[in-house]
């Protein structure tokens, strides 16, 4: 028998390749693989609420993995000794032990990302911000992300030929605020398709800088083509900011 445990932690993505594990690149997933199997003296391997890509960062984030129920293991002294052996840029927050089945991934009710502009050039913000020398129309691009509520199907802003059964979402959220010297993009959803938080930046930025209409913002989501919406944004102005799961996965 096996008893599992959820991680929560927090990862500066600038050195790493994405979470997920990959051939010749280093990623937060096999950092953690190895830390863990290192303290726990047996061959662990997590699996992750989701995938990040080069760059980007995760503020929380989830994984899970499995020990035999006659291996006792003490959170507190394993989120410790974890923190003390992971690299400056990986902190563990918590481990707590969740039901045998419960899931990062499949068990998640919401994710939420935050997108990050710099108005100038800061040599502080160089790896958490994308610099944008324009002005930009919040108002106009509020605007637009409210239309993201009246549609479910996202393939507009899905990187293409991924392995997805469906490119549907349900978006709860989808708000820029901005202060004197940066902009913040804020998105809550069921789920994201790769790439789509990004490409979603990426197009309202075309709104905010008048290189794109409003109703023209509409027809590029109906038209489910990746190629008529706006480029990419960079990926380290992109933090995974909140997973939300339900109270029951730590109910035996």
């Amino acid at each position: 028998m096996k008893k599992r445990y959820f991680i929560r932690l927090s990862y500066k993505g600038t050195n790493y390749h994405g979470w997920q594990i990959q051939p010749n690149a280093i990623s937060v997933q096999e950092v953690l693989n190895k830390s863990l199997s290192t303290v726990l003296n047996c061959a662990i391997n997590v699996v992750g609420c989701g995938r990040t890509d080069t760059g980007v960062h995760a503020s929380d984030f989830y994984a899970h993995f499995d020990m035999d129920k006659d291996q006792l293991v003490d959170c507190d002294k394993l989120c410790f000794r974890l923190n003390r052996f992971l690299p400056h840029d990986i902190a563990v927050k918590s481990v707590f032990p969740v039901k045998e089945d419960a899931h990062t991934r499949f068990d998640a009710i919401s994710r939420t990302y935050h997108y990050f502009l710099t108005k100038e050039k800061n040599p502080f913000r160089r790896e958490s911000h994308w610099q944008v020398p324009y002005k930009l129309d919040v108002q106009k691009m509020n605007e637009a992300a409210k239309i993201l509520f009246e549609y479910e199907d996202f393939t507009s802003f899905s990187k293409l030929h991924t392995d997805v059964k469906t490119n549907n979402c349900k978006i709860d959220k989808a708000l820029w605020e901005e202060s004197d010297d940066e902009y913040v993009f804020t998105i809550k959803a069921d789920r994201f398709l790769r790439n789509m938080v990004r490409a979603i930046v990426g197009t309202l930025v075309e709104i905010g800088r008048g290189k794109m209409s409003i109703d023209e913002f509409r027809q590029v989501i109906e038209s489910k083509n990746r190629s008529n919406a706006g480029s990419s944004v960079p990926g380290h102005g992109l933090f995974l900011a909140d997973i939300e799961y339900p109270k029951t996965i730590t109910k035996e």
